[in-house]
This record gives structure tokens, C-alpha cells and sequence, in this order.
């Protein structure tokens, strides 16, 4: 029987309750819209989303090497155990009390704030790997809800042109049917994004542990983070249901397929290039973009405001409770 550090076994299970977390957390994203127009039930929606995320996290690994590798300078933690899971602790607790309050804070971004809190805690400002954050989470961070916004504006303008001379009872029956199809496509790519991170955070726990030679994400690891975070999303996360589906703008079946449709392409285009964003950004902003599209006081702009506050806050917040997590770690002789 080889012989596993109990520290490791420690991290993989807590990276996993974090992929439970991600799910649970993030399972608004996929079932939000589709809940609130009554299209599917919350049970079907959350079945069919379980199953898709679990999918989507079989489909790359492109995201899962830049949260690996592309956070924080391997070399420079390599002496330590405990930055994985100060890291984990850090973004655990920034989803619980996000979760708790209701708000559709990024689980990508938390994740991203412990690694580097934890890093600069154990190896000072030279830890993190400043210009692969830049380019693969800072420039997204503004561009995908930019582009979130922009492309559900766009696609709901395109088809309020297309179903002008339609009437609505047709229109609904129409899209109560395509957004079936919108859903499945935004379940899938919520799991090829998120579900990459932690198979980043567990490969890179193997690596620092010295399990691995090399940064591969093992097979056992993608299946292990795809069942966690399809078990979370088929949980469900009801109160940040109720804000993506009711608070932010009043959604019927075709606002909610032009907000999953966009969302599920950005999400689907950086996924390819290995940039681990938001899928609650992107949601959030392709929500916001479609009620934009009908009139701008049909936004509740102070909802939106509040989620804004939260995108914000999550890195540097996550990145100081990690920070503390890993001195606590320190003290109690556990992280070294």
C-alpha cells in the first residue's frame, strides 16, 4: 500500500468539499433562468445540470494547468504543504458567507484569491506569477462580463427582431422549448470551466507533495472533481436562484435563452484558452444585458449594484482569510 501523506489525503478532501461547494454554489448559473420561467421544474432543471456539469468537466484540461501552474510559481512554493489548503480554507469560507448572504460571488476568483494569499503568506511577493494573472484572470475578470453584457444585449435585440410579428403565446411556447436546449449548453460549460479548477488545485497539491513528476492532471482527479461538483449543482443553491431568476431583472423563456446561450459561448471561448473565469459573472452580466436590451429601467440596477460589490471583494478578501489560515497552519506546526 503506498504510503500517502495524511496532509495530502487532508487537501484532496477538502479541494472536493470545495467542488461540492463550486456546485452548490454555482448551480444558479445553470438553472436559474430556466427555474424562474417555469420551464422545468427545480428538480428536473438540477438533475439535468448535475449530469451535464459532470460531462463539461471531461471536456479540457486547459483551465486546470492555469490554476496549477499559472497562479502562483510552483518553484517558489514547492517547500510548502500547507498552501494548497490555506488556499482551500480561504476560498471554502468566502463561499459559505456568500452563499449565506445570497450573492453570486465568483467561486473561480475565490479560489484564485487563497492561492494567493496563502502564496505571498509562505513565499512573499515573489510567489505569484504576476503576468499569467494578468492575462488569464485580471483582463478576463473585466472582459468576460463585458463581453457577458455586450453578447446578451446582441442576441436578445437579434431575436426581438425575429419573432417581432409573432405573438406571444407563440414565442413562449417556442422558446419554453429552446431553452431546454440553452440550459444543457450552459450546465456544460459551467463544468468545463469550473470544474478544471480544482482538478488545477489538486494537481498541484500532488506536485508540491511529490506524487507527480510532472503538472498532468490524473485521470482519477478529473473524474473525482466532475462527481463533486455534479453532486453540489444537484444540491441546488436557492437563494442565489432567487436572485439570478427573479431580483435582477423579471425573465421569460426568451430572455432566458438569449442569457444562456451568451453566456454558455464566453464561458466556451475561454475555457479554450485556458482562462478561468466567472461563470457567475457571466451569467449575471448576460441577465443584466438582455433586460438592458428591452429598456434600461427594467434592470434592478441596485441589485446589480450589490453584485458588483461582491465581484470586487473576493479576491482580496479570500486572499487575506487564506493569508491568515496558512500563519494559523504555521503555528499549529501543520503547514511548513
Amino acid at each position: 500500500m503506498p504510503d500517502i501523506p495524511f496532509l495530502l489525503v487532508a487537501v484532496v478532501a477538502i479541494a472536493l468539499v470545495f467542488d461540492f461547494t463550486n456546485g452548490a454554489h454555482d448551480s444558479a448559473n445553470a438553472i436559474a433562468t430556466i427555474v424562474s420561467t417555469k420551464v422545468l421544474s427545480p428538480l428536473a432543471a438540477v438533475c439535468m445540470a448535475g449530469a451535464l456539469n459532470l460531462l463539461g468537466a471531461f471536456l479540457g484540461t486547459a483551465v486546470a494547468h492555469t490554476i496549477g501552474s499559472g497562479i502562483v510559481r510552483p518553484e517558489v512554493v514547492a517547500g510548502s504543504q500547507g498552501v494548497v489548503l490555506a488556499a482551500l480554507l480561504g476560498a471554502i469560507f468566502w463561499n459559505l458567507l456568500t452563499w449565506y448572504w445570497g450573492l453570486p460571488s465568483s467561486s473561480s476568483h475565490a479560489l484564485v484569491g487563497g492561492l494567493v494569499g496563502a502564496a505571498i503568506a509562505y513565499g512573499g511577493f515573489d510567489a505569484p506569477s504576476y503576468g499569467s494573472i494578468a492575462s488569464k484572470v485580471l483582463l478576463p475578470l473585466v472582459l468576460s462580463p463585458l463581453a457577458g453584457f455586450l453578447s446578451g444585449y446582441a442576441l436578445m435585440v437579434i431575436l426581438s427582431w425575429l419573432v417581432r410579428r409573432s405573438t406571444p403565446r407563440r414565442v413562449n411556447f417556442l422558446f419554453k422549448k429552446l431553452q431546454i436546449l440553452s440550459s444543457a449548453f450552459m450546465a456544460t460549460s459551467h463544468g468545463l470551466n469550473d470544474a478544471q479548477k480544482t482538478m488545477g488545485i489538486i494537481t498541484l497539491a500532488l506536485f508540491l507533495f511529490g506524487e507527480i513528476p510532472e503538472m498532468v492532471v490524473p485521470f482519477w482527479v478529473k473524474l473525482s472533481c466532475a462527481m463533486a461538483m455534479g453532486l453540489g449543482t444537484a444540491s441546488g443553491g436557492w437563494k442565489i436562484v432567487k436572485t439570478m431568476g427573479h431580483k435582477i431583472f423579471k425573465l421569460e423563456p426568451i430572455h432566458g435563452f438569449a442569457a444562456e446561450t451568451a453566456a454558455a459561448a464566453v464561458i466556451c471561448g475561454a475555457s479554450a484558452l485556458g482562462a478561468p473565469i466567472s461563470t457567475t459573472h457571466t451569467i449575471s452580466t448576460t441577465v443584466i444585458g438582455v433586460g438592458a436590451s428591452k429598456r434600461l429601467s427594467a434592470v434592478r440596477w441596485g441589485v446589480a449594484g450589490r453584485l458588483v460589490v461582491a465581484w470586487v471583494m473576493t479576491i482580496p478578501a479570500s486572499a487575506v482569510v487564506a493569508a491568515v489560515c496558512y500563519e494559523a497552519l504555521s503555528l499549529t506546526g501543520i503547514a511548513r
